[in-house]
């Protein structure tokens, strides 16, 4: 079995402050994908570099205190890649990749529009320049898994409030339809969705801080884990662990029947 769970931590020093790692400990993953990390590299602790048997990976942003991806695996990794394109979002940190035999993993951050109107702009920026990444990293030929908090919540299904939230950023028509041709036009799999078809308030993985979002279970599923089709056939199972809160986003952990191997595709 290979284990990946999703994070956006909302800041990992904040994510430790609530006891993040020891849960972390006892899942016994095979890889954990962060995102939001709000950290520069020297603001980690020995424990978040070194995380006892695991390998640790950062992409941190130029600017302090803002957004961030990171990887742990316990296996080492053949190959590891910071960024995809050298643009403005390689300096946000939304974009790190480890390689493995016949098996990618990416933590994906995409940027949230929900701020200004400006940062709206930015994030179809990203959509524009990412849906041809998606493209390439298809034609690999590789299994590929891409973790992340994807900021957008596909159908109706995916949150509490979706009437009163078609003009508000995350549920943007132009959003869920780049959503869409990610998988019905490159072929990458929405691999909690395949699992759970019909599932709704319990896939939710991300509450607003404002009102009582968590409490009345107001929620959005805007993490995802999108990946090649040969690997997603192989999940088995998937939930979204809300028995402790370490940020505003829930942990998602999917169990694949998949077995990493030696030999490079």
């Amino acid at each position: 079995m290979l284990r990946i769970i999703s994070l956006n931590l909302n800041g990992i020093r904040s994510a430790w402050s609530k006891n993040v790692e020891p849960w972390l400990a006892a899942q016994q993953a095979d890889i954990v994908c962060f995102q939001e990390l709000k950290a520069q590299a020297a603001d980690l602790s020995p424990d978040m570099l070194a995380p006892q048997g695991m390998h640790a990976f950062y992409h941190c942003a130029e600017k302090k205190g803002y957004s961030g991806v990171g990887i742990w695996t316990r296996a080492a990794p053949r190959g590891v890649i910071e960024g995809f394109d050298g643009g403005e979002f390689d300096a946000e940190g939304r974009y790190l990749r480890v390689d493995f035999g016949n098996l990618s993993v990416i933590s994906l951050y995409l940027p949230s529009g929900s701020s200004s109107p400006e940062r709206q702009e930015a994030k179809f920026r990203f959509l524009d320049v990412f849906l041809p990444q998606m493209q390439a990293l298809r034609a690999e030929g590789r299994e590929i898994v891409l973790c992340g908090d994807w900021n957008i919540a596909h159908r109706e299904i995916d949150l509490k409030n979706w009437k009163s939230n078609q003009k508000n950023s995350g549920f943007l028509p132009e959003e869920r339809a780049w959503l869409t041709r990610v998988f019905d036009e490159l072929g990458w799999v929405d691999v909690y969705r395949r699992l759970y078809p019909e599932q709704g308030e319990a896939a939710y993985t991300w509450w607003s801080n404002r009102g009582q979002a968590w409490a009345k279970n107001v929620g959005w599923r805007i993490d995802y884990q999108i990946a090649t089709p040969g690997i997603a056939a192989t999940a088995r199972q998937g939930s979204v662990y809300k028995e402790q809160r370490f940020s505003d986003h829930a942990p998602l952990v999917v169990d694949y029947d998949y077995r990493i191997t030696d030999n490079a595709i």
